[in-house]
């Protein structure tokens, strides 16, 4: 568990903020505009209303009281900018802010920020790969080389194990689990027969993926999302 301030309560502070919760962080934060406060009241540690521009306000807060600090704010980048700064010169641990574009962030960056998170950009970019293909479930990028996707079973290897697939030294790709309905099974057996009802879970390079998600591509497999 940590203690968490999110600055800013728009549409993506409040997401966080109620992921935040979930996770069982204790979740102080703080906006300018009551209505976006008192939307959250019921299930933060500590809500305020106030402008973290001025210094005075985040002083009374004790900033680097907290594990993390984020500014969440998204239309004012100069308030962003301005708090992301103090909240450093006032002691905070560790600052995310949000940002929408490369520049933004190189000023974050140079300001105090830690880190600096694009969700619209993550968002939108995840999406793309997920809705380009039919045959890609699901999609989580580690970095510009590894890759998490969740693809359908080719027909060539229905009835087949793992192992007589042969799949990790001829893919260079391994599975993480497999998902039937509702169910997941992570860390399959090498003995598992692969069903064409299951989704596979596969985690590697992504020019390596690539080369399976081809199969089905190129129509020599027919079945869809």
């Amino acid at each position: 568990m940590k203690s968490v301030l999110i600055i800013g309560l728009g549409r993506f502070g409040q997401h966080l903020c109620r992921q935040m919760v979930e996770h069982k962080n204790e979740v102080m934060v703080i906006d300018i505009k009551e209505d976006n406060v008192e939307a959250m009241m019921p299930i933060v540690t500590n809500a305020r209303i106030g402008d973290c521009t001025n210094v005075e306000v985040l002083r009374s807060i004790g900033v680097a009281n907290f594990d993390i600090c984020f500014v969440c704010i998204g239309t004012n980048f100069q308030s962003s900018l301005e708090i992301t700064s103090l909240l450093k010169e006032n002691g905070a641990k560790y600052v995310v802010s949000k940002a929408t574009r490369d520049i933004q962030a190189k000023f974050l960056l140079r300001n105090g920020a830690d880190e600096v998170v694009y969700p619209d950009r993550d968002i939108a970019e995840k999406i793309a790969v997920r809705y380009s293909a039919n045959h890609i479930f699901d999609y989580i990028e580690f970095n510009d080389e590894y890759s998490i996707f969740e693809i359908p079973v080719a027909e060539e290897w229905v009835g087949k194990s793992i192992k007589e697939v042969n799949f990790r030294a001829k893919y260079r790709v391994s599975i993480l689990g497999y998902k039937r309905g509702e169910n997941t099974t992570l860390m399959p057996m090498a003995d598992h027969e692969f069903d064409e009802n299951e989704h596979l879970m596969v985690i590697g390079r992504i020019e390596d993926i690539n080369r399976i998600l081809k199969k089905f591509e190129n129509g020599k497999d027919k079945r869809k999302r």
